[in-house]
């Protein structure tokens, strides 16, 4: 089992997410307000040692068309930079209109008003990945199933 911790890596907050590749599911755990870098890699690996996390998934803010802008860029930089003083991997994830369906949740699911929604897009863009992983897994179940099957 891996247990992922996910950054959604903005300029003034990064939301955190909690999930892992047995129970399926993510959810929202913090958002840290950036303070300097020392401070957020800090906050960052307490929560990974809290969680007992085994690995990082980042956001990575492609454009709509598929390429990397200057977001992508300062995300990737962050993540370098905190590669230094946090030791687990990092893998980038595609985070496009992750902070929209983060709207679109809120509106759906609570009467009360947040005033960000920096958590709950870490978690879309966490279970678009566990949802990815779960799918290829079951892939792999289905062609060797239709293997062993074979006369």
């Amino acid at each position: 089992m891996t247990t992922w911790l996910a950054l959604d890596i903005g300029d003034a907050r990064i939301g955190i997410a909690v999930g892992n590749d047995q129970a399926w599911l993510a959810r929202p755990l913090a958002i840290v307000v950036r303070r300097s870098k020392r401070q957020d890699f800090a906050e960052i690996a307490r929560l990974a040692d809290e969680n007992q996390a085994d690995a990082f998934l980042a956001g990575l803010p492609y454009n709509m068309d598929g390429s990397e802008g200057a977001q992508a860029k300062r995300v990737r930089n962050f993540v370098q930079a905190m590669q230094r003083q946090v030791d687990l991997p990092v893998l980038f994830w595609d985070e496009r209109l992750s902070s929209f369906e983060a709207d679109q949740i809120i509106a759906m699911s609570s009467s009360r008003k947040r005033k960000h929604n920096d958590d709950i897009a870490a978690a879309t863009i966490l279970q678009s990945y566990l949802d990815h992983l779960r799918q290829q897994q079951s892939s792999e179940i289905d062609e060797s199933s239709s293997l062993i099957s074979q006369p």
